[in-house]
């Protein structure tokens, strides 16, 4: 139940945040919307290279301007582009361009109705596809997939706040599994979440290989000298500030904290001491980025041919900030290997145009042209970053509106005693200790004017089917309509807060 309720209290967090809230920015709720409840971002156009910052001899070309919700992304061997679309079940190709116009020739879904496919990877003539609870794989060859989708790992967990699964093959040829915590901050009760795992190619042989990693999203080696360095995303409500995101070197058999400590081997103030401090030692981040700037894709890239100082470096996507008071990350930065450490610049920028976002960076890969290719999952884009290709100037992009309403009520409000459903959901709301994080903390979720923003089928989607951070509550269908009606019902705000 403890588990259940820490996971609530995220849920209804993120919930909150995209509605509004009292210390949150208000200029970040389209994002929040977008990650909170799936709605679209600005649209992606030739005209949105202006806005963006790229350093001295890059340009940026708008690759796909189609794929809603682009997550990872993989070149197949023939240069065709694979890329996950986790909220729609499916994984898409994008044709190579072969006519050189900038853009796809083609795109076309490959494998759906996927269980939240998240991380790809090729491997001796497979694509592996990384769900929710389980990784499958399908034949490929240069014509695209052959033959039957099957399920090589089965038997994971997909429940809470970080479900998905990224996969990457190491130099060992062996298949290494990311999967995140189940909540903000607790103990797992699967040993296997907060970890990065390892697997022979058939699924055979699985073993933890690192532990006490948050959410590693992104994984890679680099190149000389096969170092597996992971992103991973720091805890919340410690407010704007604390604690910062990390890059780990990711060594087998290594403990890097979560939950009992954070940031620079802080010990965490709601966990108390760790129970196994006696045979484990945290490790600390190698490099630190902003807190809550959520780095995700990570790739090590040939650079060689780059103008300027690029050697030993990787590239990160900043998806961004969805709980500071005032916006932050939405970028690529380059970190830069050197004898006196890490050195983190920007890459490519823009994306957060005093506090208006315009787009949110998930993955980065390196294509076989050279270019650099990042997937948005909020702008519903693909960029192609060269040193061939010359910026177009155009004028700034309007975002979109955020709010969800206009639905028709849905027939069963005329069937049901709705003060009743709004009692039943305020003890649902109390029995997940949900005010603890809408009434206290660094920057408390306001509900305040939920109404306003969002009407029934739009909280019901939400609670329904919530993206990351959000996970899934264990609500049956006459739960979610009495906290949808709680959560609606004009006047509860002034009474609950």
């Amino acid at each position: 139940m403890a588990l259940v309720a820490a996971l609530a209290v995220l849920t209804l967090a993120a919930f909150g945040i995209a509605l509004g809230s009292g210390t949150i920015s208000t200029s970040s709720l389209a994002m929040i919307a977008n990650t909170a409840l799936g709605i679209g971002g600005p649209p992606a156009d030739e005209r949105t290279s202006a806005t963006f910052t790229l350093p001295p001899g890059f340009s940026l070309q708008l690759y796909a301007d189609d794929v809603p919700r682009a997550r990872f992304m993989r070149f197949a061997p023939n240069g065709d582009l694979v890329v996950s679309r986790s909220h729609a079940g499916e994984v898409i190709l994008l044709r190579k361009d072969a006519n050189g116009d900038g853009r796809h020739d083609g795109r076309v879904a490959i494998l759906q109705g996927l269980d939240r496919p998240h991380g790809l990877d090729f491997h001796d003539g497979w694509l592996y596809v990384g769900e929710r609870k389980q990784v499958g794989r399908i034949r490929f060859d240069d014509k695209g997939p052959r033959g039957d989708y099957q399920p090589v790992i089965t038997g994971l967990t997909g429940n809470g706040n970080h479900w998905s699964k990224t996969l990457r093959f190491g130099p060992d040829d062996l298949l290494y599994l990311a999967q995140g915590s189940t909540c903000n901050i607790c103990v797992e009760d699967d040993e296997r979440r907060a970890t990065i795992m390892r697997f022979k190619a058939d699924g055979s042989n699985g073993e933890i290989f690192a532990t006490g990693l948050r959410n590693s999203v992104g994984f890679d080696w680099a190149p000389w000298n096969n170092a597996l360095y992971a992103t991973d995303n720091g805890r919340d409500m410690l407010g704007d500030d604390f604690p910062v995101c990390e890059l780990n070197r990711i060594e087998q058999g290594r403990f890097y904290g979560w939950p009992y400590f954070n940031d620079n081997n802080v010990p965490d103030p709601d966990m108390g001491a760790d129970p196994q401090a006696d045979s484990r030692q945290a490790t600390a981040p190698v490099h630190g980025f902003a807190a809550h700037n959520a780095p995700l894709g990570i790739s090590f890239v040939d650079s060689s041919s780059w103008p300027g100082n690029y050697e030993r470096i990787a590239l990160v996507a900043l998806h961004g900030s969805w709980n500071r008071s005032t916006p932050d990350g939405y970028k690529v930065v380059s970190l830069h290997f050197g004898e006196a450490g890490i050195e983190e610049r920007d890459f490519l920028s823009g994306f957060n145009r005093d506090g208006k976002i315009i787009g949110r960076p998930v993955d980065v890969v390196q294509g076989p042209d050279g270019a650099i290719y990042i997937s948005d999952d909020y702008a519903g884009a693909i960029y192609r970053v060269s040193t061939d290709s010359p910026l177009s100037s155009a004028p700034a992009i309007v975002p979109r509106s955020s709010s969800r309403t206009g639905t028709s009520p849905p027939a069963w409000l005329s069937d049901n005693d709705l003060p009743e459903m709004s009692a039943v959901g305020e003890a649902l709301y109390r029995q997940y200790h949900c005010a603890s994080c809408h009434e206290q903390g660094e920057n408390p979720v306001s509900l305040e004017g939920l109404a306003t923003r969002m009407d029934y089928t739009a909280v019901m989607d939400t609670l329904r089917a919530p993206p990351p951070p959000m996970p899934l509550l264990p609500l049956d269908e006459q739960q979610l309509r009495a906290l949808s009606v709680f959560l609606l019902k004009a006047g509860n705000w002034g009474k609950v807060h």
